[in-house]
């Protein structure tokens, strides 16, 4: 049953366009069938030379509450930045072109902030295409967090984070969400999860960041040391002594031993460099 809302929406979609026109009608589908009617959605074609920029414009006809904007290609963070800032609504949630969303996602936010505003909302999520099964990511803590992603890039956010830390970084072409969420979240954040599956990330057989790891380790490590450089304050405020919170860390050393041997120890070098500056 759809839930005709014809109040003043609390949550935009924001989605980031290049060369997807394979997989984007399945994304909008997914966001044309929700349950409750009351949302917005911004498509950002970020350059494309294939039919993405066709397809959005058909689906913005047929819907009003579908808006596309083009601009030069800048890469995904640019293509969020400018979406996000034409987003009017109290809440963000950015999407992939090639996932897709469950039905009753934007029913289950409503509800989530019913009596309670969050900074963030996250959700379960379910992989389709060449994997299946549950994403497993650590339980949220800000020091967790430091250490390794708790969050999918398209969970939902207030904008006022956003607009507090200037948007994503668009000098990262990978890690660009969690740089986000460790500059946007604190100890202090309130995060809520909603235990149901209510996002489909779709796995292909290339492209992926393991596979990027695979052909240049040393693309995955400048990552590591970018963020980790970038954020050196709060790093040292978070981890004066980067042993023992490798030692105290028991996530961190079996995503260490599955990587590569010589990974703690950039990641020891790169902690002690950037407390003794």
């Amino acid at each position: 049953m759809v839930d005709k809302d014809f109040s003043v929406p609390k949550l935009t979609f924001v989605v980031p366009v290049f060369n997807g026109d394979q997989f984007i009608n399945a994304l909008f589908i997914s966001v044309l069938n929700q349950s409750n009617t009351n949302w917005q959605c911004i498509v950002v074609d970020d350059g494309s030379t294939d039919d993405s920029k066709k397809l959005a414009d058909l689906w913005s006809e047929r819907d009003s509450r579908f808006k596309v904007v083009s601009k030069k290609n800048g890469g995904l963070a640019s293509a969020r930045n400018l979406g996000i800032s034409l987003a009017v609504t109290k809440y963000i949630m950015p999407l992939d072109s090639d996932d897709i969303i469950h039905k009753d996602l934007v029913t289950e936010f409503n509800k989530s902030i019913q009596s309670e505003e969050f900074d963030l909302i996250s959700f379960d999520v379910e992989f389709f295409g060449i994997r299946s099964g549950k994403l497993v990511l650590p339980n949220f803590s800000y020091k967790q967090l430091l250490l390794q992603n708790c969050f999918i890039a398209c969970s939902i956010f207030k904008k006022d984070l956003w607009t507090e830390v200037e948007g994503y970084d668009e000098n990262l072409k990978s890690f660009e969400d969690w740089d986000f969420w460790i500059r946007a979240l604190n100890h202090k954040s309130k995060i809520k999860h909603i235990p149901k599956v209510l996002y489909f990330y779709r796995k292909h057989s290339t492209g992926s960041l393991t596979n990027t790891f695979k052909s240049n380790p040393e693309y995955y490590f400048g990552l590591y040391d970018y963020v980790y450089t970038k954020n050196k304050k709060i790093y040292q405020e978070n981890f004066p002594n980067p042993i023992l919170a490798y030692q105290e860390n028991e996530a961190l050393r079996k995503f260490n031993s599955k990587v590569k041997s010589t990974f703690f120890f950039r990641l020891y070098t790169t902690f002690k460099r950037i407390i003794k500056k």
